[in-house]
Protein backbone atom coordinates (compact mmCIF):
# COMPACT_ATOMS: atom_id res chain seq x y z
CA UNK A 1 0.00 0.00 0.00
CA UNK A 2 2.94 2.33 0.65
CA UNK A 3 3.96 2.13 -3.03
CA UNK A 4 0.41 2.91 -4.22
CA UNK A 5 0.85 6.72 -4.11
CA UNK A 6 4.07 6.41 -6.13
CA UNK A 7 2.27 4.20 -8.62
CA UNK A 8 -0.54 6.74 -8.82
CA UNK A 9 2.03 9.46 -9.50
CA UNK A 10 3.49 7.31 -12.29
CA UNK A 11 0.01 6.76 -13.73
CA UNK A 12 -0.72 10.49 -13.70
CA UNK A 13 2.66 11.28 -15.23
CA UNK A 14 2.09 8.72 -17.99
CA UNK A 15 -1.32 10.16 -18.80
CA UNK A 16 0.13 13.69 -18.83
CA UNK A 17 2.99 12.68 -21.13
CA UNK A 18 0.62 11.07 -23.64
CA UNK A 19 -1.65 14.13 -23.59
CA UNK A 20 1.30 16.49 -24.15
CA UNK A 21 2.65 14.35 -26.99
CA UNK A 22 -0.65 13.87 -28.85
CA UNK A 23 -2.39 17.24 -28.40
CA UNK A 24 -0.53 18.78 -31.40
CA UNK A 25 -1.74 15.83 -33.50
CA UNK A 26 -5.36 16.53 -32.51
CA UNK A 27 -4.85 20.20 -33.39
CA UNK A 28 -3.83 19.29 -36.94
CA UNK A 29 -6.71 16.80 -37.21
CA UNK A 30 -9.22 19.40 -36.01
CA UNK A 31 -8.10 21.89 -38.65
CA UNK A 32 -8.27 19.23 -41.34
CA UNK A 33 -11.87 18.21 -40.52
CA UNK A 34 -13.07 21.74 -39.78
CA UNK A 35 -13.51 21.35 -36.02
CA UNK A 36 -12.36 24.89 -35.30
CA UNK A 37 -13.99 27.23 -32.80
CA UNK A 38 -14.54 30.69 -34.27
CA UNK A 39 -14.59 33.87 -32.16
CA UNK A 40 -18.15 34.89 -31.31
CA UNK A 41 -19.95 37.46 -29.23
CA UNK A 42 -20.67 35.26 -26.19
CA UNK A 43 -17.23 33.63 -26.21
CA UNK A 44 -13.95 34.94 -24.84
CA UNK A 45 -11.69 33.51 -27.55
CA UNK A 46 -10.15 36.06 -29.91
CA UNK A 47 -8.91 33.77 -32.69
CA UNK A 48 -9.94 30.52 -34.43
CA UNK A 49 -8.97 27.59 -32.17
CA UNK A 50 -9.07 23.83 -32.92
CA UNK A 51 -11.38 21.97 -30.55
CA UNK A 52 -10.62 18.22 -30.68
CA UNK A 53 -8.12 18.23 -27.82
CA UNK A 54 -10.34 15.77 -25.97
CA UNK A 55 -8.99 13.01 -28.21
CA UNK A 56 -5.53 13.52 -26.67
CA UNK A 57 -7.15 13.33 -23.24
CA UNK A 58 -8.79 10.05 -24.24
CA UNK A 59 -5.47 8.63 -25.45
CA UNK A 60 -3.79 9.52 -22.16
CA UNK A 61 -6.59 7.92 -20.15
CA UNK A 62 -6.58 4.71 -22.21
CA UNK A 63 -2.80 4.26 -22.17
CA UNK A 64 -2.45 4.94 -18.46
CA UNK A 65 -5.62 2.95 -17.70
CA UNK A 66 -4.34 -0.17 -19.49
CA UNK A 67 -0.99 0.10 -17.73
CA UNK A 68 -2.10 0.92 -14.20
CA UNK A 69 -5.75 -0.10 -13.69
CA UNK A 70 -6.92 -3.70 -13.03
CA UNK A 71 -8.60 -4.01 -16.42
CA UNK A 72 -9.11 -7.75 -15.85
CA UNK A 73 -12.06 -6.59 -13.72
CA UNK A 74 -15.19 -5.88 -15.71
CA UNK A 75 -16.03 -2.53 -14.18
CA UNK A 76 -12.67 -0.99 -15.09
CA UNK A 77 -12.92 -2.21 -18.68
CA UNK A 78 -16.43 -0.77 -18.75
CA UNK A 79 -15.20 2.61 -17.49
CA UNK A 80 -12.55 2.79 -20.21
CA UNK A 81 -15.08 1.67 -22.83
CA UNK A 82 -17.50 4.36 -21.62
CA UNK A 83 -14.68 6.91 -21.89
CA UNK A 84 -14.17 5.95 -25.52
CA UNK A 85 -17.90 6.13 -26.25
CA UNK A 86 -18.45 9.57 -24.75
CA UNK A 87 -15.29 10.93 -26.37
CA UNK A 88 -16.51 9.68 -29.75
CA UNK A 89 -19.95 11.26 -29.23
CA UNK A 90 -18.29 14.52 -28.23
CA UNK A 91 -15.93 14.43 -31.20
CA UNK A 92 -18.85 14.03 -33.62
CA UNK A 93 -20.55 16.96 -31.90
CA UNK A 94 -17.39 19.06 -32.20
CA UNK A 95 -17.08 18.26 -35.92
CA UNK A 96 -20.67 18.21 -37.15
CA UNK A 97 -22.87 19.37 -34.28
CA UNK A 98 -25.48 17.20 -32.58
CA UNK A 99 -28.90 18.08 -31.22
CA UNK A 100 -29.26 18.28 -27.42
CA UNK A 101 -31.38 15.13 -27.47
CA UNK A 102 -28.78 13.09 -29.33
CA UNK A 103 -26.01 14.34 -27.03
CA UNK A 104 -28.09 13.40 -23.98
CA UNK A 105 -28.68 9.95 -25.47
CA UNK A 106 -24.94 9.51 -26.00
CA UNK A 107 -24.22 10.59 -22.42
CA UNK A 108 -26.81 8.13 -21.11
CA UNK A 109 -25.39 5.23 -23.11
CA UNK A 110 -21.88 6.03 -21.90
CA UNK A 111 -23.07 6.24 -18.29
CA UNK A 112 -24.93 2.93 -18.58
CA UNK A 113 -21.79 0.97 -19.49
CA UNK A 114 -20.06 1.27 -16.09
CA UNK A 115 -23.34 1.20 -14.18
CA UNK A 116 -24.29 -2.15 -15.73
CA UNK A 117 -20.91 -3.49 -14.62
CA UNK A 118 -21.32 -2.54 -10.97
CA UNK A 119 -20.23 1.11 -10.85
CA UNK A 120 -23.29 2.27 -8.97
CA UNK A 121 -24.32 3.47 -5.55
CA UNK A 122 -26.34 0.79 -3.76
CA UNK A 123 -26.17 2.47 -0.36
CA UNK A 124 -24.59 5.47 1.32
CA UNK A 125 -24.26 6.97 4.76
CA UNK A 126 -25.25 10.46 5.88
CA UNK A 127 -24.84 12.20 9.25
CA UNK A 128 -27.87 11.77 11.53
CA UNK A 129 -29.72 9.75 8.85
CA UNK A 130 -26.97 7.08 8.74
CA UNK A 131 -27.17 4.19 6.23
CA UNK A 132 -29.57 4.45 3.32
CA UNK A 133 -30.08 1.38 1.12
CA UNK A 134 -31.26 1.70 -2.47
CA UNK A 135 -32.86 -1.05 -4.50
CA UNK A 136 -31.04 -2.38 -7.56
CA UNK A 137 -33.21 -0.50 -10.06
CA UNK A 138 -33.22 2.79 -8.16
CA UNK A 139 -29.48 2.66 -7.57
CA UNK A 140 -28.84 2.19 -11.30
CA UNK A 141 -31.17 5.00 -12.32
CA UNK A 142 -29.77 7.44 -9.76
CA UNK A 143 -26.17 6.63 -10.67
CA UNK A 144 -26.82 7.15 -14.39
CA UNK A 145 -28.52 10.46 -13.63
CA UNK A 146 -25.59 11.49 -11.43
CA UNK A 147 -22.99 10.63 -14.07
CA UNK A 148 -24.92 12.48 -16.78
CA UNK A 149 -25.29 15.48 -14.46
CA UNK A 150 -21.54 15.66 -13.78
CA UNK A 151 -20.77 15.38 -17.52
CA UNK A 152 -23.02 18.36 -18.19
CA UNK A 153 -21.68 20.33 -15.24
CA UNK A 154 -18.11 20.06 -16.55
CA UNK A 155 -19.29 20.68 -20.13
CA UNK A 156 -21.22 23.81 -19.17
CA UNK A 157 -18.26 25.26 -17.28
CA UNK A 158 -15.81 24.81 -20.17
CA UNK A 159 -15.92 28.33 -21.58
CA UNK A 160 -12.58 30.03 -20.97
CA UNK A 161 -8.97 29.04 -21.62
CA UNK A 162 -7.75 26.44 -19.13
CA UNK A 163 -10.78 26.52 -16.84
CA UNK A 164 -12.22 23.01 -17.21
CA UNK A 165 -8.83 21.31 -17.48
CA UNK A 166 -7.46 23.13 -14.41
CA UNK A 167 -10.56 22.59 -12.28
CA UNK A 168 -10.66 18.90 -13.24
CA UNK A 169 -6.96 18.53 -12.41
CA UNK A 170 -7.51 20.03 -8.95
CA UNK A 171 -10.64 17.91 -8.43
CA UNK A 172 -8.85 14.77 -9.58
CA UNK A 173 -6.01 15.34 -7.14
CA UNK A 174 -8.47 15.96 -4.28
CA UNK A 175 -10.47 12.82 -5.09
CA UNK A 176 -7.27 10.77 -5.31
CA UNK A 177 -6.16 11.78 -1.81
CA UNK A 178 -9.62 11.06 -0.38
CA UNK A 179 -9.93 7.71 -2.18
CA UNK A 180 -6.53 6.52 -0.97
CA UNK A 181 -7.48 7.32 2.60
CA UNK A 182 -10.74 5.41 2.15
CA UNK A 183 -8.75 2.36 0.98
CA UNK A 184 -10.09 2.69 -2.59
CA UNK A 185 -6.72 2.42 -4.31
CA UNK A 186 -8.04 1.67 -7.82
CA UNK A 187 -10.38 4.67 -7.75
CA UNK A 188 -7.50 6.79 -6.48
CA UNK A 189 -5.42 5.57 -9.43
CA UNK A 190 -8.11 6.56 -11.93
CA UNK A 191 -8.41 9.93 -10.24
CA UNK A 192 -4.65 10.46 -10.53
CA UNK A 193 -4.91 9.61 -14.23
CA UNK A 194 -7.64 12.24 -14.65
CA UNK A 195 -5.53 14.83 -12.84
CA UNK A 196 -2.46 13.95 -14.91
CA UNK A 197 -4.15 14.02 -18.28
CA UNK A 198 -5.85 17.34 -17.46
CA UNK A 199 -2.53 18.88 -16.39
CA UNK A 200 -0.83 17.61 -19.54
CA UNK A 201 -3.52 19.14 -21.71
CA UNK A 202 -3.26 22.40 -19.77
CA UNK A 203 0.18 22.93 -21.34
CA UNK A 204 -1.64 23.81 -24.57
CA UNK A 205 -4.94 24.98 -23.11
CA UNK A 206 -3.88 27.69 -20.64
CA UNK A 207 -4.39 31.25 -21.89
CA UNK A 208 -3.76 31.99 -24.67
CA UNK A 209 -5.11 28.57 -25.56
CA UNK A 210 -3.79 26.87 -28.69
CA UNK A 211 -6.47 24.17 -28.51
CA UNK A 212 -9.82 23.52 -26.83
CA UNK A 213 -10.86 20.15 -25.43
CA UNK A 214 -14.33 20.55 -26.93
CA UNK A 215 -17.36 18.50 -25.88
CA UNK A 216 -15.15 15.48 -26.56
CA UNK A 217 -12.90 16.35 -23.62
CA UNK A 218 -15.31 18.00 -21.20
CA UNK A 219 -17.78 15.10 -21.31
CA UNK A 220 -14.89 12.64 -20.94
CA UNK A 221 -13.50 14.35 -17.84
CA UNK A 222 -16.99 14.70 -16.37
CA UNK A 223 -17.73 11.00 -16.84
CA UNK A 224 -14.43 9.91 -15.31
CA UNK A 225 -14.76 12.25 -12.31
CA UNK A 226 -18.26 10.89 -11.80
CA UNK A 227 -16.97 7.31 -11.81
CA UNK A 228 -14.21 8.31 -9.40
CA UNK A 229 -16.77 9.90 -7.08
CA UNK A 230 -18.88 6.72 -7.09
CA UNK A 231 -16.02 4.24 -6.72
CA UNK A 232 -13.81 6.36 -4.50
CA UNK A 233 -16.20 7.99 -2.05
CA UNK A 234 -19.96 7.56 -2.40
CA UNK A 235 -19.91 3.71 -2.39
CA UNK A 236 -18.03 3.67 0.91
CA UNK A 237 -19.80 3.41 4.23
CA UNK A 238 -18.17 6.52 5.64
CA UNK A 239 -20.19 9.44 6.93
CA UNK A 240 -20.34 12.41 4.56
CA UNK A 241 -19.76 10.11 1.56
CA UNK A 242 -22.07 12.23 -0.60
CA UNK A 243 -20.52 15.45 0.64
CA UNK A 244 -17.05 14.90 -0.84
CA UNK A 245 -18.09 15.10 -4.55
CA UNK A 246 -20.40 18.04 -3.90
CA UNK A 247 -17.66 20.02 -2.16
CA UNK A 248 -14.85 19.13 -4.58
CA UNK A 249 -16.98 19.99 -7.64
CA UNK A 250 -18.80 22.90 -6.02
CA UNK A 251 -17.48 25.58 -8.41
CA UNK A 252 -18.76 23.97 -11.64
CA UNK A 253 -21.94 22.87 -9.83
CA UNK A 254 -22.64 26.42 -8.62
CA UNK A 255 -21.83 27.87 -12.02
CA UNK A 256 -24.19 25.46 -13.77
CA UNK A 257 -26.93 26.03 -11.21
CA UNK A 258 -26.79 29.82 -11.63
CA UNK A 259 -26.85 29.54 -15.42
CA UNK A 260 -29.67 26.98 -15.58
CA UNK A 261 -31.83 28.95 -13.13
CA UNK A 262 -31.35 32.11 -15.18
CA UNK A 263 -32.29 30.29 -18.39
CA UNK A 264 -35.39 28.90 -16.73
CA UNK A 265 -36.24 32.35 -15.38
CA UNK A 266 -36.23 33.82 -18.88
CA UNK A 267 -37.82 30.68 -20.39
CA UNK A 268 -34.84 29.82 -22.54
CA UNK A 269 -33.87 26.25 -23.44
CA UNK A 270 -31.46 24.85 -20.84
CA UNK A 271 -28.97 23.88 -23.55
CA UNK A 272 -29.02 27.33 -25.18
CA UNK A 273 -25.68 29.12 -24.97
CA UNK A 274 -25.40 32.49 -23.23
CA UNK A 275 -22.90 34.71 -21.44
CA UNK A 276 -23.98 34.29 -17.82
CA UNK A 277 -21.32 31.88 -16.53
CA UNK A 278 -18.96 32.95 -13.76
CA UNK A 279 -16.12 33.44 -16.26
CA UNK A 280 -18.30 35.71 -18.41
CA UNK A 281 -19.17 37.78 -15.36
CA UNK A 282 -15.53 38.12 -14.36
CA UNK A 283 -14.75 39.24 -17.90
CA UNK A 284 -17.51 41.83 -17.92
CA UNK A 285 -16.20 43.47 -14.75
CA UNK A 286 -12.75 43.82 -16.27
CA UNK A 287 -10.86 40.66 -15.28
CA UNK A 288 -8.43 39.22 -17.82
CA UNK A 289 -8.83 35.57 -18.80
CA UNK A 290 -5.78 34.58 -16.76
CA UNK A 291 -6.97 36.44 -13.68
CA UNK A 292 -10.44 34.94 -14.05
CA UNK A 293 -9.08 31.40 -14.30
CA UNK A 294 -6.67 31.86 -11.40
CA UNK A 295 -9.50 33.12 -9.16
CA UNK A 296 -11.61 30.10 -10.05
CA UNK A 297 -8.62 27.79 -9.53
CA UNK A 298 -8.06 29.28 -6.08
CA UNK A 299 -11.73 28.85 -5.22
CA UNK A 300 -11.57 25.20 -6.33
CA UNK A 301 -8.38 24.60 -4.32
CA UNK A 302 -10.09 25.96 -1.19
CA UNK A 303 -13.08 23.69 -1.68
CA UNK A 304 -10.91 20.69 -2.47
CA UNK A 305 -8.84 21.40 0.63
CA UNK A 306 -12.02 21.52 2.71
CA UNK A 307 -13.13 18.15 1.34
CA UNK A 308 -9.74 16.60 2.10
CA UNK A 309 -9.79 18.12 5.59
CA UNK A 310 -13.18 16.54 6.24
CA UNK A 311 -11.48 13.19 5.77
CA UNK A 312 -8.26 13.80 7.71
CA UNK A 313 -9.27 16.04 10.63
CA UNK A 314 -10.58 14.04 13.59
CA UNK A 315 -13.79 15.86 14.45
CA UNK A 316 -15.70 12.83 15.82
CA UNK A 317 -15.00 9.54 17.57
CA UNK A 318 -16.01 6.08 16.24
CA UNK A 319 -19.41 6.37 17.95
CA UNK A 320 -20.15 9.61 16.10
CA UNK A 321 -19.70 11.94 19.07
CA UNK A 322 -18.14 15.25 18.10
CA UNK A 323 -14.66 16.10 19.37
CA UNK A 324 -14.30 19.74 20.34
CA UNK A 325 -10.85 20.63 18.85
CA UNK A 326 -11.49 18.98 15.50
CA UNK A 327 -15.05 20.26 15.32
CA UNK A 328 -13.91 23.82 15.98
CA UNK A 329 -11.21 23.53 13.31
CA UNK A 330 -13.57 22.09 10.70
CA UNK A 331 -16.27 24.60 11.60
CA UNK A 332 -13.78 27.44 11.17
CA UNK A 333 -12.53 26.10 7.84
CA UNK A 334 -16.08 25.60 6.62
CA UNK A 335 -17.07 29.14 7.60
CA UNK A 336 -14.02 30.62 5.83
CA UNK A 337 -14.69 28.70 2.61
CA UNK A 338 -18.41 29.51 2.74
CA UNK A 339 -17.66 33.19 3.36
CA UNK A 340 -15.23 33.34 0.44
CA UNK A 341 -17.74 31.59 -1.83
CA UNK A 342 -20.57 33.93 -0.88
CA UNK A 343 -18.27 36.93 -1.21
CA UNK A 344 -17.15 36.00 -4.70
CA UNK A 345 -20.71 35.52 -5.92
CA UNK A 346 -21.77 38.75 -4.17
CA UNK A 347 -18.87 40.71 -5.68
CA UNK A 348 -19.77 39.47 -9.15
CA UNK A 349 -23.31 40.73 -8.67
CA UNK A 350 -22.29 44.08 -7.10
CA UNK A 351 -19.64 44.86 -9.71
CA UNK A 352 -22.00 43.88 -12.51
CA UNK A 353 -24.54 46.26 -10.96
CA UNK A 354 -21.95 49.04 -10.80
CA UNK A 355 -20.90 48.54 -14.43
CA UNK A 356 -24.47 48.71 -15.74
CA UNK A 357 -25.36 51.59 -13.44
CA UNK A 358 -22.39 53.48 -14.88
CA UNK A 359 -23.62 52.76 -18.41
CA UNK A 360 -27.09 53.98 -17.45
CA UNK A 361 -25.72 57.22 -16.01
CA UNK A 362 -23.42 57.87 -18.96
CA UNK A 363 -26.30 57.54 -21.40
CA UNK A 364 -28.02 60.46 -19.69
CA UNK A 365 -24.95 62.33 -18.39
CA UNK A 366 -21.87 61.74 -20.60
CA UNK A 367 -19.70 63.88 -18.29
CA UNK A 368 -20.46 61.88 -15.11
CA UNK A 369 -17.36 61.19 -12.97
CA UNK A 370 -16.26 57.97 -11.25
CA UNK A 371 -16.93 59.53 -7.85
CA UNK A 372 -20.49 60.37 -8.87
CA UNK A 373 -20.99 56.81 -10.10
CA UNK A 374 -19.71 55.41 -6.79
CA UNK A 375 -22.03 57.74 -4.86
CA UNK A 376 -25.02 56.71 -6.97
CA UNK A 377 -24.24 53.00 -6.47
CA UNK A 378 -23.87 53.49 -2.70
CA UNK A 379 -27.15 55.40 -2.52
CA UNK A 380 -29.06 52.78 -4.49
CA UNK A 381 -27.65 49.93 -2.43
CA UNK A 382 -28.42 51.81 0.76
CA UNK A 383 -32.02 52.59 -0.24
CA UNK A 384 -32.75 49.02 -1.37
CA UNK A 385 -32.92 49.78 -5.09
CA UNK A 386 -30.32 47.11 -5.91
CA UNK A 387 -32.87 44.49 -6.99
CA UNK A 388 -34.75 46.94 -9.18
CA UNK A 389 -31.61 48.08 -10.97
CA UNK A 390 -30.43 44.49 -11.24
CA UNK A 391 -33.63 43.59 -13.08
CA UNK A 392 -33.03 46.54 -15.38
CA UNK A 393 -29.47 45.30 -15.86
CA UNK A 394 -30.64 41.78 -16.75
CA UNK A 395 -33.15 43.17 -19.25
CA UNK A 396 -30.36 45.22 -20.81
CA UNK A 397 -28.11 42.15 -21.07
CA UNK A 398 -30.85 40.15 -22.74
CA UNK A 399 -31.19 42.84 -25.38
CA UNK A 400 -27.45 43.54 -25.79
CA UNK A 401 -25.46 40.44 -24.72
CA UNK A 402 -21.72 40.92 -24.34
Amino acid sequence: MQSAPLEAFAAGATAAAVAVALTPVTMRLARRVGAVDQPRARGLSERPTPRLGGLALLAGVLVAGVLFLPIEEGRWRAILAAAAVIALVGAVDDIRGLSPGVKLLGQTVAALLPVLHGVRVTSFTLPLVHRIDLGADLSSVLTVLGLVAIMNVVNFSDGVDGLASGVCAISGLSFSIIAFDLQRADAAMLSAIVAGVALGFLVYNFHPARVFMGDCGSNLLGLLLGCVAVEGAVKTQTLLALVFPLVVLAVPFLDTTFVVLKRLKYRRPIYSADANHFHHRFSRIGFSQRRTVLYLYAWTVMLGGLAVSLRFVEYSDPSGRLLLPGSLLMGSLGLVVAAVSVYLVYVLEILKFKRLDAMRLRRTRPDVTENEIDEDVSERLGTGEFDAVRRETEDFERIEPQ
